[in-house]
């Protein structure tokens, strides 16, 4: 399934992570982790936040999906099921 995971950063952790030089060491693990189909960053809200399309397979992958942004980053992480327009497609051709 297709779903979205929405990471906003902790100010203080991300300032901390970004000065120890560690906040590019724990992008890049993410992303190598989850092999994202599109990954964005930037300010929502005021606040350092990442956005990541990917296929998670089981719901099992959901404790291990967020973790170093929860432990290292103090992040608030949403996951989300989400649809592209052809997944839009199928799913309302089969309303009727």
């Amino acid at each position: 399934m297709r779903v979205l995971l929405k990471a906003t950063l902790d100010t203080e952790k991300a300032n901390e992570a970004i000065r120890a030089g560690k906040l590019p060491e724990v992008i890049s693990r993410t992303l190598d982790q989850l092999k994202p189909e599109a990954a964005y960053f930037g300010p929502l809200g005021g606040r350092r936040t990442a956005l990541l399309v990917f296929d998670m397979q089981d719901s099992s992958e959901l404790p291990p999906t967020g973790e170093p942004f929860l432990t290292e980053l103090n992040a608030e992480v949403e996951v989300s099921p989400i649809m592209n327009a052809d997944d839009l497609r199928k799913g309302l051709s089969q309303l009727g």
